[in-house]
C-alpha cells in the first residue's frame, strides 16, 4: 500500500472518500495555495479571498463526503471548477444585494445604480464592462481610499460605520471618499473609461 505522500491528488481524494481524514489534510496542503492565489487574483482583497476560500473547501469536503468526485478527472481542475462557481455565486449575490445611497457631492450612484440597467443583452454586456472598469479603477486607488469605496459601495456601510471600522473621524472617511471619486474620475479620463451604465 502506498504512503499518503506518494499518492496522487486523485488517489488521496479516493482515500478521503473511504474515510482517511489524513488524506484530506495532504490534499489541502497541496492545493490551497493555487486555489487561494486564483481567488486573490480575481478579488484583490485578502479578507474576501479568505471567506470564499473557506466556503470552497467546505463545499469540497461535502462533495467528497457525498462521493461527488470521480477519480477519472484531475482533482485540481475539479477544485478550480468549484472555486470558479463559488466566486460567480459571490458576484451574483453582490449584484442582487447591492444597495447604493446617493452622495451629496458626487454622482457615483449613477455608475452603479441597478435601476439604470437595461434588460437588453447588449446593454448587459456593456454594463458588465463598465462595472468591471469601475472595479479596476477602484483597485488603482491608494489603499485608504479603496477601502472606503469598498466599504461604502460593496458592504453598504454608513460613513459612521466606516469611520469606526477604520479608526478615523467621519470627516476623514468623507474626505477619503471625496478624493477617491476625484481620483477615479481622473483615472477614467486618462484611460478613456466610460463611467455610465446604459
Amino acid at each position: 500500500m502506498k504512503k499518503l505522500v506518494e499518492m496522487t491528488d486523485e488517489e488521496l481524494a479516493v482515500s478521503y472518500m473511504n474515510g482517511n481524514n489524513q488524506a484530506f489534510d495532504l490534499l489541502l496542503s497541496r492545493n490551497q495555495s493555487k486555489i487561494f492565489a486564483y481567488i486573490l487574483l480575481v478579488f484583490h482583497n485578502e479578507d474576501i479571498a479568505n471567506d470564499i476560500f473557506q466556503n470552497i473547501f467546505v463545499k469540497i469536503i461535502i462533495r467528497l463526503q457525498h462521493r461527488q468526485y470521480s477519480p477519472t478527472g484531475k482533482f485540481a481542475a475539479w477544485c478550480m471548477r468549484i472555486a470558479h462557481n463559488e466566486m460567480m455565486d459571490w458576484f451574483r449575490g453582490q449584484r442582487t444585494s447591492r444597495l447604493i445611497d446617493p452622495l451629496d457631492d458626487c454622482n457615483m450612484s449613477k455608475v452603479l445604480s441597478s435601476s439604470m440597467i437595461s434588460s437588453s443583452r447588449e446593454s448587459e454586456v456593456v454594463n458588465c464592462q463598465v462595472l468591471s472598469d469601475v472595479k479596476r479603477l477602484m483597485y488603482a486607488l491608494p489603499a485608504p481610499q479603496r477601502e472606503v469605496v469598498y466599504m461604502r459601495y460593496y458592504q453598504n456601510m454608513s460613513f459612521k460605520e466606516i469611520a469606526e471600522a477604520t479608526d478615523v473621524s467621519i470627516n476623514t472617511a468623507l474626505g477619503r471618499m471625496r478624493y477617491a471619486i476625484i481620483n477615479m474620475r481622473r483615472l477614467a479620463q486618462q484611460h478613456d473609461v466610460r463611467l455610465a451604465l446604459e
